[in-house]
């Protein structure tokens, strides 16, 4: 029997046992963890290792990669599926060098085990925005407060006070790795007293305690453009928090949440809303004026126009996001009974109804109707 295609993946952020907010380095952390213990070259014959290391690593390949993990935030595994997505593979290439040589490096001193770099990266840092419906047709400019963590300015960074240079770590001699002999293997560990840098601070400095960062409020303006949808991104690069011991800093990412709006509802660029008219007006036509978001425009309503209707007003939906031009605005009357009736108006409509007689008898409807429902 063939095996079935309809498979559910797992979670990838709890496959690498992180939460939806951690940084890269801390899913690259959680990776490089897993995929030691799950190695095949470490689990020799265990299907289950080795099942455990590719959906790790792919889970790495997609949360590692900020196009494909806001896809895959947004869309889940279809966001990251087919072309664009995962390609199969258990590595992306920026990673061979990086992760696959520190596993053998760690497991086997295969290919010359080399010290950690000190140098980091700053985290990149999720800021959250709610706008309102109009600021997110029409974009708006605004501020966001955050904290971040900032280069200490009293040590430039470094930890150390004064001018005073980090010294080498006496447990490694500078390497960031120590050795021991296990069995016919010689086993690299990355040095637990200097963290792997090869260097400590012997005289931290005292703003920063030496950490070489200072978490700080910030205030910055947001451009937000015309046309996002609610769960747009907007990437502010290098405005994360600072990178250590010289590192680049990393990116701050708004995420914008946009209100409801209580009478246009949005469908792509397309805006829709409800209009009640009288019977007179859809019986005779008329011409009425509707608010729109930006002004009136004025609606021919033709003679004879059904309950339900619709009509199209063009350009006075939604603008495309960084291109030229709208969608429209579709416009639904809604033919409007009246609930209570003085007695000259109950006289006039029993008028009409000896004048406007309809037989009310089933009829079926027609082909065209029904398959305008099945796709409606």
């Amino acid at each position: 029997m063939s095996r079935t295609e309809n498979v559910i993946k797992a979670d990838y952020y709890e496959v690498l046992g992180v939460t939806r907010s951690a940084s890269d380095q801390e899913i690259k952390a959680a990776y490089r963890k897993m995929a030691l213990q799950h190695h095949p070259d470490r689990n020799p014959g265990d299907k289950a290792a080795e099942e455990r290391f590719k959906e790790c690593s792919e889970a790495y390949q997609v949360l590692s990669d900020p196009q494909k993990r806001a896809a895959y935030d947004r869309f889940g595994h279809a966001g990251v599926s087919g072309p664009g997505g995962f390609d199969g593979g258990p590595f992306g290439a920026q990673d061979i060098g990086d992760i696959f040589g520190d596993i053998f490096g760690e497991m086997f001193n295969m290919g010359g085990a080399r010290r950690a770099s000190r140098v980091q990266k700053g985290h990149d840092i999720r800021q959250d925005l709610t706008i309102d419906f109009e600021d997110a047709v029409f974009g708006k400019d605004t501020k966001v407060t955050f904290g971040r963590a900032d280069a200490c300015p009293d040590c430039n960074g470094t930890g150390a006070a004064g001018s005073r240079a980090p010294s080498t770590c006496p447990h490694c001699q500078g390497r960031g790795q120590v050795r021991y002999q296990q069995g016919f293997f010689s086993i690299a560990r990355t040095c637990s007293h200097c963290g792997g840098t090869g260097q400590i601070i012997t005289d931290p400095c005292k703003t920063c305690r030496g950490e070489g960062r200072l978490e700080r409020q910030h205030e910055m303006q947001v451009t937000v453009p015309a046309g996002v949808e609610d769960g747009t991104r907007i990437r502010y690069q290098g405005e994360g928090e600072a990178g250590r011991f010289g590192g680049p800093p990393g990116d701050l990412y708004v995420v914008l949440h946009v209100r409801a709006h209580r009478i246009f509802e949005r469908d792509g660029n397309d805006l829709h809303c409800s209009i009640p008219i009288s019977f007179p007006q859809a019986a005779l036509g008329t011409e009425i004026t509707i608010s729109t978001l930006d002004g009136s425009a004025k609606l021919k309503v033709p003679e004879g126009t059904q309950s339900g209707q619709q009509f199209r007003i063009r350009g006075r939906g939604v603008p495309f996001l960084n291109e030229h031009g709208r969608g429209d605005l579709i416009v639904q009357v809604v033919v409007k009974t009246p609930s209570k009736l003085t007695k000259a108006q109950k006289e006039k409509l029993h008028e009409l109804a000896e004048i406007l007689k309809v037989e009310n008898t089933p009829t079926s409807r027609g082909l065209f109707d029904k398959v305008k429902e099945m796709f409606s």
